[in-house]
């Protein structure tokens, strides 16, 4: 397979595609709109259900597990969740096979189900309809339960990580005695994921608060983390939301207060998905392949020896063995390729396009000096190092890359808000600048959805730390009260 890939100026989007099938990420399988994760993809996001487990369960959430079939009138109880998912909802409606008596196998239309099943494309009813047994008393509350799974939503139009018919993610789901508390928890858990993603990714977010019209099916609230990728489209990173009491009535979820009367549970739910890949593909990479933050990376430091002979790689063996050891020691992954079967020029450039943060060159000569040649895969610079104290540079190399990586996209993604004033200022930025245009809007779902109908952006977020600004909507000319973000998105 030849390792060449499209350029991001010229066609982003098979860019895009070029780096998740070239990098090992993920690729297409037989069924359509699903993907395969390949091993160097997975690794990565096991890294991330690791760092995020941690996070959940350092504020009191505990790990479950609920069914991936849902019983089709469960899902008819909430009829804006029902409405905001109808659409992409994968249906069983049989249990059985038969041999047709032709050789081919057919649906056996006497084993009809008799309720038809969703596939679960979010699980907030199946789990609401659970926690109507396990709540009775304001002693049973909290619940703070996270589980991870796989969902499908039948998606027309799929691309690799970003969008696909079944995709893995974690769904929150929790119940309160209070809508104070619900909200603080919803809260909560949206600056977990800002900071996991700006901490980890290196992705810079904006935290804001969803326009109606971008709310998720049945929440009176939803909060995001906005991210900018090269391009300068959005990408929606994961949302937090506050549900109310919609489910609890839905499914008849009450409890008895400390007051002794009897009312209905406070919800949230909140998640972030594979998707999350495509931000870390996107928001770093180049056209030589994957860029991964080094906290992210399942190989932190590849070594290559360069020798002659049996001598030249057991002298330079000896010496990685050790520095491997401190290495691991510290907590960083580390590779030694010594392969045979490919020749160094191979293996730099299969590292670089795998997105490696550090590579180390060590041949003979460098055993003479005491040195190696280190390249940084964030901006290709090479140097020549000491052996000496190599392993206390490494640990501060990792560190000052993963820092460089979001100043770098944050530079970026600040270079590209940009205000507009009027509508075909506007759109002039939309098809020019791109990025994020910050401009007023009157606070009507209409005057939003004119403004997607004509020029495909949405109001990404209410930026949580917006400042109040009089001013004129740019496309209706009432009234407004605040500058929102609008962009395109992914």
């Amino acid at each position: 397979m030849s390792k060449e890939i499209t350029s991001r100026e010229t066609d982003y989007s098979q860019w895009y595609n070029d780096i998740v099938i070239k990098a090992d990420l993920a690729e297409h399988s037989a069924v359509r709109g699903c993907m395969v994760i390949k091993p160097n993809g997975y690794a990565i996001w096991e890294k991330m259900q690791a760092v995020l487990d941690k996070m959940f369960k350092d504020t009191g959430h505990s790990n479950a597990y609920f069914p991936l079939f849902i019983p089709k009138s469960f899902f008819s109880k909430e009829a804006s969740h029902v409405e905001g998912f109808a659409t992409e909802c994968a249906v069983v409606t049989h249990y059985r096979l038969k041999n047709d008596g032709n050789g081919n196998i057919v649906v056996d239309e006497t084993a009809k189900l008799e309720e038809e099943l969703i596939v679960r494309p979010t699980s907030e009813t199946i789990i609401w309809n659970t926690y109507k047994g396990w709540i009775q008393s304001y002693r049973d509350l909290p619940i703070l339960i996270n589980q991870w799974a796989n969902v499908v939503r039948w998606e027309m139009r799929t691309r690799l990580f970003l969008r696909t018919a079944e995709f893995l993610w974690q769904e929150g789901h929790t119940a309160h005695a209070t809508a104070e508390e619900a909200i603080e928890e919803t809260e909560r858990m949206l600056h977990i994921y800002a900071d996991f993603v700006e901490n980890w990714l290196a992705v810079p977010v904006v935290r804001g608060r969803k326009s109606p019209n971008e709310r998720f099916a049945g929440a009176l609230d939803t909060y995001c983390i906005e991210a900018l990728m090269q391009d300068g489209k959005a990408l929606q990173a994961g949302t937090s939301h506050f549900l109310g009491q919609n489910f609890a009535k839905a499914f008849d979820v009450k409890f008895t207060g400390k007051d002794g009367k009897l009312d209905h549970v406070w919800a949230t739910s909140w998640g972030v998905s594979t998707r999350l890949m495509g931000a870390l593909i996107m928001a770093h990479s180049d056209d030589s392949g994957l860029v991964i933050p080094p906290k992210l990376a399942p190989i932190q430091v590849v070594i290559v020896p360069i020798y002659k002979g049996e001598e030249d790689l057991a002298n330079i063996t000896s010496y990685v063995n050790e520095l491997t050891m401190r290495l691991k020691g510290m907590g960083i992954s580390v590779k030694f390729d010594d392969r045979d079967t490919q020749r160094p020029g191979f293996k730099f450039a299969d590292y670089e396009m795998k997105g490696v943060p550090v590579r180390i060159a060590i041949g003979g000569r460098d055993m003479e000096n005491k040195t190696v040649e280190i390249a940084r895969r964030d901006t290709k610079l090479k140097q020549t190092v000491p052996q000496e104290g190599l392993d206390i540079y490494i640990v501060k190399l990792l560190d000052e890359i993963q820092q460089s990586m979001f100043n770098k996209a944050l530079a970026y993604r600040d270079e590209h808000i940009t205000e507009a004033n009027t509508y075909e200022e506007f759109k002039a930025l939309l098809d020019g600048k791109a990025g994020f245009i910050s401009a007023h809007w009157d606070g009507t779902p209409e005057t939003e959805q004119k403004i997607k109908e004509e020029t495909k952006a949405t109001i990404r977020c209410i930026p949580l730390d917006n400042k109040l600004e009089d001013g004129i909507c740019i496309y209706s000319g009432k009234p407004s009260i605040q500058r929102v973000l609008f962009a395109r998105a992914y």
